[in-house]
């Protein structure tokens, strides 16, 4: 599914009127008539109805809304939160189609809800047509008291476009939002609604053809929604004589005193991801554990002088590691330690495979940035969290987490890399800024070690010759995928990594098998 900012919404509303002739009129009539039919799809023919209308176009699909529902039977209040003086343009035409007595005026604070409260609280629905996707700063006054009415209502909500108070491009709830049942908006999905926390504030959303050329939304800049639809087409099937040479051997570095398990569930994980080989290398001291937590990963030694934690000394082992393997992990359970940071970097300016680069990697990334400027991989995958991605940036998580596509796409593009930033709603961003947003994946996945299965699914899928974007895409998917049908069997509460590890061949046998994919209703076919 493919979304777009609010930003290329209204240049997309702009050239339809402008370049295509479109009247405005005629896309708000087709707006209101759409969120009718939607109406009154959920709710029945016949019932009560407050419309909650700002001085915007907003609010004149919501005249639309309340005149066309009129004429549909249902009884209808309009409460206008301006004066009607304030209110132009096709609004205010189709404001004056409405009967005078369908109208209330509530342009002061405390007015609204005093005068109005107890009635808005017996309708059957509301409908929310205060402020779309314009909005740019935190909601106040009349509308804020607005929002909180309507959200101490218990009454069902249809939002028109977005719900008030999401900002429409970022997902933001910009001083508080409007907790919408429905959300009908028009044309094609913004980003609000797809990013948390605004996709939490959207309820069930639905898109409505209001007239718009298909054309326009093809050729408008947008990000893609990853979901099964989009996936399944990007899986291989295998061929059936094919052997484990042809699936590629991975190298994962990882590991120290205390963090064997981050290494462990990373090899593990690109075992179950469909690698044809996996060979784990960790610290000498720690060989002997490593040996006891994998059974189909193959593990080598790596000089640590008896310290159990890597130093660039190691480097030279590595390098008679490399011929032969397909792709390489760094940065699962490694530590921080300053000679482990220095053979995280020598490792970046000197190996030429494609690499992820996870956890403590990332730390010693972070500690001298310019190395990336230095790569010699032509791959480069980087799998932050947003406390991981803040360090790299030498920012703040909420800096970070206000703009997550927009801070992401910027790294990308600067250093030449893949990200994945991870997160609700994970961002995979490519070197050129291609982003594409994921769908898969739940709350559940909030625990210790599900980044090392990540890490494990993406050097998998690297080994087996996707390319970096299709791994990117493809891993962070079926990692999520894989965590909604644990959620479906066990519940998100106590899922943890090795659940979602265990899980990676049956997400897969879903997604390549199309008969069976109607059957299962969770968030990944959204």
């Amino acid at each position: 599914m493919k979304v777009v900012t609010a930003h290329t919404m209204q240049e997309i509303d702009r050239r339809a009127i402008d370049e295509f002739g479109i009247p405005g009129f005629v896309l708000m009539e087709n707006a209101g008539r759409c969120s009718v039919d939607v109406i009154i799809s959920e709710f029945g023919s016949t019932g009560k109805a407050a419309i909650i209308a700002g001085k915007g176009n907003n609010g004149g699909d919501g005249f639309v809304i309340a005149r066309l529902l009129s004429q549909a039977g249902w009884e209808v209040a309009v409460y206008v939160l301006s004066d009607r003086s304030r209110i132009s343009g096709d609004a205010a035409v189709n404001l004056e189609k409405l009967p005078q007595s369908m109208v209330v005026y509530c342009p002061d604070e405390g007015q609204f809800q005093a005068l109005y409260g107890d009635e808005i609280a017996q309708v059957k629905v509301i409908v929310d047509a205060m402020l779309g996707t314009g909005l740019r700063s935190d909601v106040s006054g009349v509308y804020l008291e607005a929002i909180e009415l309507i959200n101490a209502s218990d009454r069902p909500v249809v939002a028109v476009d977005i719900p008030s108070g999401i900002h429409g491009t970022t997902g933001r709830v910009l001083g508080n939002a409007v907790r919408a049942d429905i959300t009908v908006t028009f044309a094609i999905a913004k980003l609000g609604h797809i990013l948390y926390p605004g996709e939490e504030y959207t309820g069930k959303l639905v898109i409505a053809d209001i007239g718009i050329p298909p054309q326009l939304m093809e050729d408008s800049p947008g990000y893609k929604r990853l979901n099964v639809e989009s996936i399944r087409p990007m899986l291989r099937r295998r061929d059936r004589q094919a052997h484990k040479g042809d699936f590629g051997h991975c190298l994962i570095i990882a590991g120290s005193p205390g963090k064997t398990g981050a290494a462990a569930l990373a090899a593990n994980s690109a075992v179950r991801a469909g690698a044809g080989l996996v060979t784990l290398a960790v610290a000498e001291s720690l060989h002997h554990i490593i040996e006891i937590k994998t059974t189909e990963a193959m593990s080598v030694a790596l000089p640590d002088s008896n310290s159990g934690y890597l130093t660039s000394s190691a480097f030279q082992t590595i390098e008679k590691l490399l011929p032969g393997k397909d792709a390489l992990a760094v940065g699962p359970g490694l530590d921080r330690r300053p000679g482990t940071t220095a053979l995280v970097q020598t490792i970046v300016e000197s190996v030429s495979l494609p690499i992820v680069i996870d956890a403590d990697g990332l730390y010693a990334l972070a500690e001298d940035i310019s190395v990336l400027r230095r790569k010699k991989s032509a791959d480069i995958i980087l799998t932050p969290h947003p406390g991981e991605m803040a360090r790299l940036l030498g920012t703040s998580i909420p800096d970070v987490e206000a703009i997550r596509f927009l801070v992401a796409q910027e790294f990308a593009r600067k250093y030449g890399v893949y990200l994945v930033l991870k997160g609700a709603r994970t961002i995979i961003v490519a070197p050129d800024g291609t982003v594409a947003i994921n769908g898969s994946g739940n709350p559940g996945m909030a625990t210790g070690g599900m980044g090392d299965v990540l890490t494990g699914i993406i050097v998998a899928l690297l080994g087996q010759h996707y390319s970096a974007w299709d791994a990117c895409r493809l891993g962070v998917f079926i990692h999520g995928y894989a965590a909604d049908l644990v959620a479906e069997q066990k519940g998100e509460i106590g899922m943890c990594a090795t659940d979602v590890q265990e899980m990676l061949p049956h997400a897969y046998n879903n997604l390549n098998t199309i008969n069976l994919l109607s059957s299962w209703n969770i968030p990944g076919n959204l």
